[in-house]
């Protein structure tokens, strides 16, 4: 599979927010540092979990620079960039400078509801415009349609830099019909922390995770065993953790996570509205988690 860079375990990283909610530049080497040496195999700047949606384009230029400079080339990083205005995608590519970048994650267009042959024309512009590979992304708790994996195959089998899918419908019956039938060395990633293991004992080739931003160690080791099929230590490190995957997600996302990150003294855990912080019930039981992990 020429594809390798992208199996294992990926992070979506969050935008860390100082008090008065500007970026916080420090906080971001912190969590750069943190999952790189907790072992992932790439970094996923600008996706859901960075809150993407509330910062200005000039603030999106200046996180995506400050997120190579700091990972200075040590591990591949996906860009997220996306939308359900497919004119304005293309233009937003033809104007993004993708040194440093060596994919794009570009998540099915949300509210419109396009039919399957609108997502289909939407990706083909995508990709007739992209210089770098490119995952597409399936969630449909977020955007309100699924992408059919008769659709995905076929972008897939007629796209050469369609590479691969970040899958978080969460159903497994779904994601077990894309490793059936893709083409060789087209990617299914996992998008849901909590059914990645069993997607990568599937076929599956790893995860972008939310909960291995907190926990990198166990967590890409949980992948990295089942990708070896080493399955009572994957089951292992996959059970340690699922009770704060559960956790990190009870009242959205990244706010669980972001709760993880400033216990865990990496950044601090401030939202951007519409977003606010964990009540303050979860972040105390999160709390007691993390003393028992």
């Amino acid at each position: 599979m020429s594809n390798t860079k992208f199996v294992g375990t990926g992070v979506a990283l969050v935008t860390p927010f100082n008090a008065d909610g500007s970026v916080d530049y420090d906080g971001l080497t912190n969590l750069i540092n943190h999952v790189t040496e907790g072992g992932v195999e790439y970094l996923v700047a600008l996706g859901t979990t960075a809150e993407s949606a509330t910062l200005n384009a000039e603030e999106k230029k200046k996180v995506v620079a400050h997120i190579l400079d700091v990972n200075n080339g040590e591990l591949p990083v996906v860009l997220g960039l996306g939308g359900n205005n497919t004119a304005a995608v293309v233009e937003q590519i033809k104007n993004t400078d993708f040194t440093g970048i060596d994919a794009i994650l570009s998540v099915s267009p949300y509210y419109n509801k396009p039919t399957q042959e609108g997502i289909y024309q939407h990706f083909k512009a995508v990709s007739e415009a992209s210089p770098v590979d490119i995952i597409l992304y399936n969630v449909p708790g977020r955007t309100s349609s699924n992408m059919d994996p008769s659709t995905v195959i076929r972008l897939a089998n007629d796209f050469e830099n369609i590479i691969g899918i970040k899958e978080a419908k969460g159903d497994i019956v779904q994601a077990m019909e894309l490793i059936k039938n893709r083409p060789d060395d087209f990617l299914v990633i996992s998008g849901d922390d909590m059914i990645t293991l069993p997607m990568v004992l599937c076929g599956g080739d790893g995860v972008i995770s939310v909960i291995g931003e907190g926990f990198p160690r166990t967590f890409s080791d949980m992948v990295r065993h089942a990708l070896r099929g080493e399955l009572s230590e994957a089951q292992r490190k996959h059970y340690k953790l699922t009770t704060m995957t559960d956790l990190i997600f009870a009242e959205g996302n990244p706010g669980g996570i972001k709760a993880v990150l400033k216990e865990l003294d990496v950044c601090g855990d401030t939202m951007r509205l519409p977003l606010v912080n964990i009540s303050d019930k979860l972040y105390a039981t999160i709390q007691k988690e993390m003393q028992s992990l």
